[in-house]
């Protein structure tokens, strides 16, 4: 079933149905102020962190899963009836009631209409505020005069504490306090110790944030939920709504709100406009300031075209045409914006991620999340990795999370030898070269940075002790500890237990390190680098290759996992694509794994993470089997690898099988089918069921994702084949044999490229011809020397 449509010229989702089979979400603002909102209207704010900065409260994994929200609500004075400016929480019968939700880049408009009267409210945050703005327009399409009140809706938090909020209510109800100062709602929390701005973590101190109307005069307010809902009522039917009257409530300690009412008389074909302005500061101070900056609310239209307009410049650096009208969407508009959100919030703040156990920047996700939005950002993505290399410790391993509020690199204490997991590291080596090379500053791998527990090196050095550090925890046969986790937090080989995967990642470290080495003129490193890399090929070859394909590696029990003896998972994805991407498999090799890859794993919905799934293997472990089989580890279709294996494919030519793995888990290919995938079908998600679930392509936990930067990094950089290089640009598509041509927009080192490609030929991959600005070139690299401004790219395959 279909329930929206894409629509690119605007860089919109369009959602027209509002039934939707999960709440289907969007993000506002930046790092400093963020908020979600749905195509409900549900969702909530917060202040720098989802965890220690949520100042409006959220509901999660209830029957309604987005509520509350930002909500409006109408109230017809002379009838009597009540409804909401999205469909949701009043839920009307939708045979009286029209709703359209276009979801954009960090804005978000709900259009609806009711009984003749016409509303539109646009959510968004103008850019570096620390403020919303919802721009409501209300127009009366009746033939007669029609009465209104309006009432504003959001649910505060206790303590800006998402933890204490949630579970410690014999604190939070006696910690808000909540006032109106000409006629904007003051929220306190904790007001009656000092604000500590320079201690962001603090949770115990005073905190205001507010909320005003410009343009409407504000008739009354509550803000005491239970005044305002009603006993036994809930957010469909308030008492103050049905009733047609706000009572002044002021909260004291227990659950506070803020409603601002306004009343609003329309004649035939009038429309007013208003705004609702929420955000953090004091209502006579903040408060004041910013509902004064909105006398002429024509303000806002000019910042939401502003807003528009940044984003869409960071679109513009990548732009495709492609026979695939999915695969365009996704590149051009919601491909980069998942990457953007991904890399502003990692995983602390969704529908899903609470913002409790994962505040802050986990280290090997942020490390990859740079991947997917390097070639838009990279001044931003500069200073966020060297954030991130700082939070690498002296011996090479790395903080599990690094909390940008109060990271001290040089004085962090290094986490306990059981906190290590064997992959952090690893991942410096995509996310390093990759900025190099994006930006062309080789200098980058001398720039000294310091430790996150002591001393400091150049970062070529902070990459070799992330190297041995993996070599000198290796076990007997050579190969890597899992420690804690290799990246599957459900396999866990241990301390003295071997990860074929990490093993994976450390031949691709080494090779890269070489190279930098190389190209830094540091023989000694390149020897070292070799002679290593000399070794753990020897030892992959002896103790991983398994005759068909890889194993996955070796527990604590000496027991093999991933192989052909093994009842329950003899067959495991990470290490048969990451063996092609890092070059450990020999061809012949890398052909029969990825042939086993499409045999055993590959599903309609894509490929399973391992096969068969465990019910009965060593749980400690294989804790894949704390989940059902089916279900993300535990042989479910973790969406983190598949862009992995569309690299695999291509590296080994293999166009159309690449193709067909993204598209069977592409999720614009779902919008038809939506019913079917239920999250939203214009961002990723974390993980699908596969055949061994009863909800075979049940999708689960989007938009915060590693999903996210493989799947761009995978489509653009190695299907359409444009890439970066340190003294090129690459041109290497490999496509299916079925596409006749595409072209490419790319913005690289401040010059444009329009690049053409004619697969007349219909092969999967090959370069025939290369012409750079009416100049043949040989091969697939345009070297730097050859760049202009404009840049007309001709390319042939054959």
């Amino acid at each position: 079933m279909r329930y929206g449509f894409f629509d690119d010229e605007n860089k919109e989702y369009v959602i027209t149905n509002p039934q939707t089979p999960e709440p289907w979400s969007n993000y506002l603002g930046s790092v400093e102020y963020g908020a979600i909102v749905t195509n409900n209207a549900g969702g909530y704010s917060f202040y720098r962190s989802g965890g220690k900065g949520r100042f409006i409260r959220m509901h999660f994994n209830t029957i309604l899963k987005d509520q509350p929200g930002k909500f409006l609500y109408f109230r017809d004075r002379d009838a009597g009836d009540i409804w909401s400016a999205s469909w949701q929480p009043v839920g009307v019968p939708l045979e009286d009631y029209t709703t359209e939700c276009r979801h954009g880049t960090a804005y978000t408009s709900i259009k609806s209409n009711y009984k003749h009267i016409e509303s539109k409210v646009t959510f968004f945050v103008p850019l570096n505020q620390h403020y919303e703005v919802w721009r409501v327009s209300l127009t009366n399409r009746d033939s007669v005069r029609r009465k209104l009140s309006a009432f504003t809706y959001v649910e505060y938090s206790g303590s800006w504490s998402a933890l204490d909020d949630l579970l410690n209510i014999q604190y939070t109800q006696y910690t808000t306090i909540m006032a109106v100062k000409d006629g904007i709602i003051d929220h306190g929390t904790n007001v009656n110790i000092p604000p500590m701005p320079d201690n962001f973590d603090e949770k115990d101190q005073g905190r205001h944030t507010f909320m005003a109307l410009a343009g409407a005069p504000v008739t009354n307010w509550d803000t005491d939920r239970e005044r305002f809902v009603g006993k036994y009522r809930t957010y469909k039917n308030p008492i103050a709504v049905e009733s047609g009257t706000c009572s002044g409530s002021l909260a004291y300690g227990d659950n506070a709100c803020g409603s601002l009412q306004t009343d609003i008389d329309l004649e035939p074909g009038e429309s007013k406009d208003f705004l609702v302005l929420v955000g953090v500061g004091r209502a006579d101070a903040e408060g004041q300031q910013i509902r004064g900056k909105y006398q002429d609310i024509k303000k806002a239209d000019q910042e939401l075209n502003e807003l528009k307009q940044a984003w869409h410049h960071h679109l513009a650096r990548f732009t495709v045409q492609t026979p695939d009208q999915q695969l365009n969407s996704t590149v051009n508009v919601w491909g980069m914006y998942n990457n953007l959100i991904t890399y502003s919030w990692s995983r602390a703040v969704s529908l899903v991620y609470t913002g409790v156990d994962r505040d802050g920047l986990g280290y090997r996700d942020t490390v990859q999340d740079f991947i997917g939005v390097v070639h838009s950002i990279p001044e931003q993505v500069g200073e966020r990795l060297k954030l991130m290399i700082t939070g690498q410790l002296s011996n090479g391993a790395a903080l599990p999370v690094v909390y940008p509020t109060r990271h001290k690199p040089g004085q962090e204490a290094a986490p306990h030898d059981d906190e290590y997991r064997s992959d952090d590291s690893m991942w410096l080596f995509y996310a390093i070269p990759d900025y190099v090379k994006e930006t062309g500053d080789m200098d980058f791998y001398n720039k000294v940075l310091p430790y996150a527990d002591r001393g400091e090196d150049t970062v070529f050095r902070h990459m070799k002790r992330a190297i041995e550090f993996t070599l000198e925890h290796s076990g007997e046969h050579g190969l890597p500890l899992g420690l804690k986790a290799d990246w599957n937090d459900c396999v866990r080989f241990g301390k003295t237990g071997e990860s074929a995967f990490v093993a994976m990642q450390l031949r691709l470290a080494l090779s890269v390190y070489v190279d930098v080495a190389e190209r830094l003129g540091e023989a000694s490193e390149v020897e070292w680098g070799q002679t290593r890399l000399e070794k753990l090929d020897d030892a992959i070859q002896k103790h991983v290759w398994d005759g068909e394909w890889f194993l996955r590696g070796y527990g604590e029990n000496h027991a093999r996992y991933g192989g052909h003896e093994n009842k329950e998972g003899s067959l495991f994805l990470n290490p048969q694509v990451w063996a092609v991407m890092g070059g450990a498999a020999s061809p012949e090799q890398a052909e029969s794994a990825m042939n086993a890859v499409h045999e055993r794993l590959a599903t309609r919905y894509g490929l399973m993470i391992c096969d068969p799934p465990f019910t009965r293997e060593d749980h400690t472990i294989m804790r894949a089997q704390l989940m059902n089989p089916g279900n993300k580890e535990n042989g479910g279709i973790f969406i983190h690898t598949q862009g992995w294996a569309v690299i695999a494919e291509t590296l080994l030519g293999h166009g159309d099988r690449a193709y067909e793995y993204l598209r069977d888990y592409l999720p614009a290919a779902y919008n038809d089918h939506a019913d079917v995938r239920e999250v939203e079908p214009y961002v990723v998600c974390q993980s699908t069921h596969s055949r061994h679930s009863p909800k075979e392509g049940t999708s689960r936990l989007p938009w915060l994702s590693g999903s996210a930067a493989w799947t761009y990094y995978a489509l653009t950089r190695y299907i359409l084949g444009v890439r970066p290089d340190y003294d090129a640009l690459v041109i290497d598509p490999c496509i299916p044999c079925k596409w006749d041509a595409f072209t490419v927009t790319r913005e690289f080192r401040g010059c444009s490229f329009h690049i053409s490609v004619d697969n007349s030929a219909r092969v999967q991959r090959g370069v025939k011809s290369l012409i750079v600005n009416g100049k043949a070139l040989d091969g697939t690299r345009i070297p730097a020397a050859e760049f202009e401004s404009e840049n007309k790219v001709e390319v042939i395959l054959g």
